[in-house]
């Protein structure tokens, strides 16, 4: 009991007189107590009834109304604190108790293991350790597959891309081309007619000018 005593002890400062002459002994009896409290704050409403009633018959009603609401207020923190010091009491009384059960449990005798059974324990935990680097080994050897089917992928869109911007792009440029050609091709015609034109003249002027005279 030990962790009980200690336990409780820690709390004293925060409780009323009654719980630090009783926390340490165990004797408090936690229904009786809260009887008492529940049978105060009954008091405590009927004096504020009364209180109240005897307000209305005064000259200065909201002064009096307001003084009896503030005893009635500093008695019902006062049963609040004492039932939350109960509560708390017996909160540790139960988590000490608790601990000592476990620390008894602990230093309980237990029966040794034999020799087999302590071969079978290490032998377990070795399947269990390699269990575990196996699954470690495979996660990682499925999270390398899939980066690199990842990277594969990755690299056949880019190239995707790349062939259809290109084929984009020589789409684009195919009528410029064409228009260019076009253009070199009439030029080349158009000078060709010309040059014809030009021979054509002048074998008319050669055939209209004429023969010089026959020197004597």
């Amino acid at each position: 009991m030990k962790n009980t005593v200690l336990a409780l002890l820690m709390a004293l400062t925060a409780l009323p007189l009654w719980a630090q002459s009783t926390a340490t002994t165990g004797n408090t009896d936690f229904e009786a107590e809260r009887a008492r409290l529940s049978q105060e704050r009954k008091v405590v409403e009927g004096r504020f009834q009364t209180e109240q009633k005897a307000c209305y018959q005064k000259f200065a009603v909201e002064g009096c109304l307001e003084d009896s609401r503030r005893r009635r207020r500093t008695a019902t923190d006062d049963i609040k604190r004492q039932e939350a010091a109960i509560n708390d009491i017996e909160r540790k009384r139960r988590g000490a108790a608790a601990l000592d059960r476990l620390e008894e449990k602990k230093a309980s005798p237990r029966p040794q293991d034999t020799p087999s059974q302590r071969e079978q324990s290490i032998k377990n935990q070795e399947e269990r350790e390699q269990r575990s680097a196996d699954h470690a080994t495979s996660r990682a050897r499925l999270a390398s597959d899939a980066a690199l089917r990842k990277r594969e992928l990755e690299d056949k869109q880019r190239a995707h891309a790349e062939n259809q911007a290109k084929a984009a792009a020589r789409r684009a440029e195919a009528p410029v081309e064409r228009e260019a050609y076009e253009r070199k091709q009439q030029k080349a015609e158009e000078h060709r007619a010309d040059r014809e034109r030009r021979n054509a003249e002048k074998t008319k002027d050669k055939a209209r000018s004429p023969s010089l005279p026959t020197p004597p």
